[in-house]
């Protein structure tokens, strides 16, 4: 009676079990269908890492000989042996078509990683991954990452340096504007990370009411501050922004410090932007659902992806909010938000894309993106939708 009644209770216990790991997080449900890519398997043959001066490229070789190639984004050069030992083994000889549960697998194989660290180098191979996919379907990666839903990606200038006095940062983003017809600009305030410390006594405040006065009423401007901030002097400069018309003020705190960003929050009116530093998706939905933050900035490298940075704009989504991701790339590299743009269903008004000067017509990818009228064209190539001087890519040295 005894055992009869053990082996009841035990698979009593391997049911109820069952039952509780069928519970899948909504931000871990899928998304996409990538079996509609191709009717037959496209297994990942290699992925390879090759260097061209500063550049690094993550390529992906299929079985069938279909290629992805992105151009990574730093610190990958440090991170190079965690994308070889455990990231890349992770996806060679498996069907690119179940990306999805890939990402999911590799981390839970490698949780102990979770960060940037792990994060970084899967969102490399994820990209490689997509443009390989999208160029067996001679599709965008937009258009299969749930369809196209504009070509065109209104653009906010960023990329500004604090070693630059307050007068040159503003002169730069004035010529700026006229140059690319941008409506809007995000300046860098405070030190970064710095605890309450300027870039030089006085510059951010001169900065913000110099950049209203010269770019006027009709320019969106955004501040960044790079978690300059405790609390208390993140509200006071809070209030500035608010009084000079920003639309939102990013990483008031350290990112670290989400209590003290909460405290910022529920106290301005102004929105607060966050979330290039993280990569937990159980903590943009808390920190959206407590209202840490109303604008998520996932960095489509650091958080791991297109697919991981989708499952950001979904919880966005919910708590009725928009995403805006984190970008520091230009060029060729720029593609990446840009594609995503073009598919996400709820992004914010602009895309952040630095502004350099001047804009310079590059010989060895195309085509070449260029901000008109504020905006810049979505690729309409398949992949990411840029295609390299093989020249370049045959110079690569293989690391």
């Amino acid at each position: 009676m005894e055992r009869r009644r053990f082996l009841l209770t035990g698979a009593s216990a391997l049911v109820a079990g069952a039952s509780l790991r069928a519970e899948v997080p909504e931000w871990e449900k899928p998304l996409f269908d990538l079996r509609k890519v191709s009717s037959s398997p496209v297994r990942v043959k290699s992925i390879d890492v090759l260097q061209n001066g500063k550049n690094y490229f993550v390529r992906a070789l299929s079985a069938d000989g279909a290629t992805g190639i992105t151009i990574a984004k730093d610190p990958i050069e440090v991170l190079l042996p965690i994308l070889k030992h455990k990231v890349a083994p992770a996806f060679i000889g498996k069907d690119a078509r179940d990306l999805e549960s890939l990402i999911d697998d590799v981390y839970v194989k490698n949780y102990k990683l979770a960060g940037q660290a792990l994060w970084l180098p899967v969102s490399c191979v994820e990209q490689a991954l997509l443009d390989m996919l999208g160029r067996t379907a001679k599709k965008p990666v937009g258009q299969i990452l749930g369809g196209q839903l504009r070509k065109e990606i209104p653009v906010y200038l960023s990329g500004s340096a604090r070693e630059l006095t307050a007068e040159q940062e503003v002169d730069i983003y004035v010529r700026g504007v006229e140059a690319t017809g941008a409506k809007a600009v995000k300046f860098k305030i405070g030190g970064r990370m710095s605890r309450n410390a300027d870039a030089y006594p006085g510059r951010t405040e001169k900065l913000l009411t110099l950049a209203r006065k010269r770019l006027g009423d009709n320019i969106i401007l955004y501040a960044d501050a790079n978690g300059s901030y405790d609390a208390k002097k993140a509200i006071e400069m809070g209030r500035m922004l608010q009084d000079l018309k920003f639309q939102f003020f990013e990483e008031p705190c350290p990112w670290e410090e989400v209590s003290e960003t909460k405290k910022v929050a529920d106290t301005l009116d102004i929105p607060i932007a966050f979330g290039e530093q993280n990569s937990s998706l159980w903590a943009f939905d808390w920190m959206m659902s407590t209202g840490v933050m109303e604008i998520a900035q996932p960095d489509l490298n650091y958080n791991g992806g297109f697919i991981r940075a989708l499952r950001v704009a979904r919880i966005a989504r919910k708590h009725k909010g928009v995403i805006t991701p984190h970008n520091t790339q230009t060029g060729a590299a720029g593609a990446k938000v840009l594609q995503f743009a073009s598919c996400c269903p709820n992004p914010g008004p602009y895309m952040e894309y630095p502004w350099r000067e001047p804009e310079k017509p590059a010989s060895w990818y195309s085509p070449n993106l260029f901000i008109r009228n504020g905006k810049i064209a979505v690729p309409d190539g398949p992949g990411l939708g840029i295609d390299y001087d093989p020249a370049c890519i045959a110079a690569a040295k293989p690391i």
